[in-house]
């Protein structure tokens, strides 16, 4: 064991390390995040704006943001060298299970106890996709690393590959002088049929 980190709330929730720093983000039953460095063993900082226990949390890969999702149904998207919550994004109606960035997109993926998967643009602080076929909590939802695809699993016992290709089709635009495309800040209502459930196994 290299490191043991000790906190006074009851349950640890979530974790995630950072990419590039001896860092890690645990997320607390308090409703507490905590940033450590594991390295020196400190605790650096600590953010506290959810109302109850946090679950989801999630660095960003190449910027100074994480991502929460907790059981006050609300996602809030962090600087955390600013030290402060930048926004918060709304639509989910019961506890948030996991938050995770995309490795590319400016897109973040939540998962529920309200039964579904949202995917948010988080430049427009929108919800792009709603993604509905499970008939419990969905547990986890992650990003496929290289694919438009994504993964769920619930308490409905099934675990679920969606296609998100015409998602990434319909909120991206390619220009000849850049390899990684821009995505357009969609606004509007959802889309509940940018995506394809390809198959679930139990």
């Amino acid at each position: 064991m290299l490191t043991k980190f000790e906190s006074k709330s009851a349950r640890v929730k979530g974790l995630t390390f950072h990419s590039k720093r001896p860092w890690v983000l645990a997320s607390l039953h308090s409703g507490i995040i905590q940033l450590w460095d594991y390295r020196m063993k400190t605790l650096i900082d600590k953010f506290d704006e959810h109302d109850g226990p946090v679950r989801g949390i999630h660095f960003h890969n190449a910027q100074p943001l994480f991502v929460s999702g907790g059981d006050d149904y609300k996602i809030k998207v962090w600087n955390y060298k600013n030290r402060k919550c930048l926004f918060t994004l709304l639509g989910h109606l019961d506890y948030i299970r996991t938050t995770f960035f995309h490795h590319e997109y400016p897109w973040i993926i939540s998962a529920s106890d309200d039964q579904t998967i949202r995917i948010w643009n988080w430049q427009s602080r929108q919800c792009v996709c709603v993604m509905t076929g499970h008939n419990h909590y969905v547990m986890c939802a992650q990003f496929h690393p290289t694919d438009d695809l994504v993964v769920s699993a619930s308490l409905d016992q099934t675990v679920r590959v969606w296609d998100i290709s015409g998602l990434r089709k319909k909120n991206v635009y390619s220009t000849p002088d850049t390899i990684q495309s821009q995505i357009q800040r969609t606004t509007g209502t959802p889309d509940l049929f940018g995506q394809v459930c390809l198959f679930f196994f139990f």
